[in-house]
């Protein structure tokens, strides 16, 4: 499970004296431990009469929810580069750029602009869309095949020069 492996990595880092990976993981950590707390309000709410136990089981967070975070953390670090690049930061960019790269360890394998193109192309031909008026119709459908995977700023491009052709 990718908490194990994470918590794996911040022991070694830690033991390493690496100071930007242990600020990055537990960074990350906290951003897990989080969205746990979000997920035992929600249980918590529906079925008030859970033991414990039975809390702490059910708010633990599946790989998938944990790469949720990851793809939100990166993005945080993506939009930070942007901010820094206009304000002429290269000392922060750099910064950012190392965090990100230790989060990219951790999330699966990005998709391309081209295969990103290839799942737009077969719900746009599923889905019968005819031009931008469809817009709202392929992204429901393309946004659980890309998410974790994509950026959602270049599948909304690919989508919309899709459905422009």
């Amino acid at each position: 499970m990718l908490t194990e492996e994470i918590k794996k990595d911040l022991i070694s880092a830690l033991k390493e004296k690496n100071e930007s990976k242990v600020s990055t993981l537990r960074m990350l950590s906290s951003s897990i431990f989080n969205k746990e707390m979000d997920k035992r309000v929600k249980i918590f709410e529906k079925e008030p009469t859970l033991t414990e136990e039975q809390l702490k089981e059910k708010m633990k967070l599946t790989d998938e929810e944990i790469i949720e975070v990851l793809f939100l953390e990166v993005k945080k670090r993506r939009d930070s580069i942007v901010q820094f690049e206009q304000g002429g930061r290269q000392d922060l960019i750099e910064k950012e750029k190392t965090e990100m790269e230790f989060l990219k360890k951790y999330m699966p394998k990005e998709l391309t602009e081209d295969e990103i193109r290839v799942i737009v192309k077969n719900v746009v031909s599923k889905t019968n869309a005819q031009g931008m008026k469809d817009i709202g119709i392929v992204m429901k459908e393309v946004s659980p095949q890309t998410k974790g995977k994509a950026d959602g700023n270049l599948v909304a491009k690919v989508v919309r020069e899709e459905l422009g052709n």
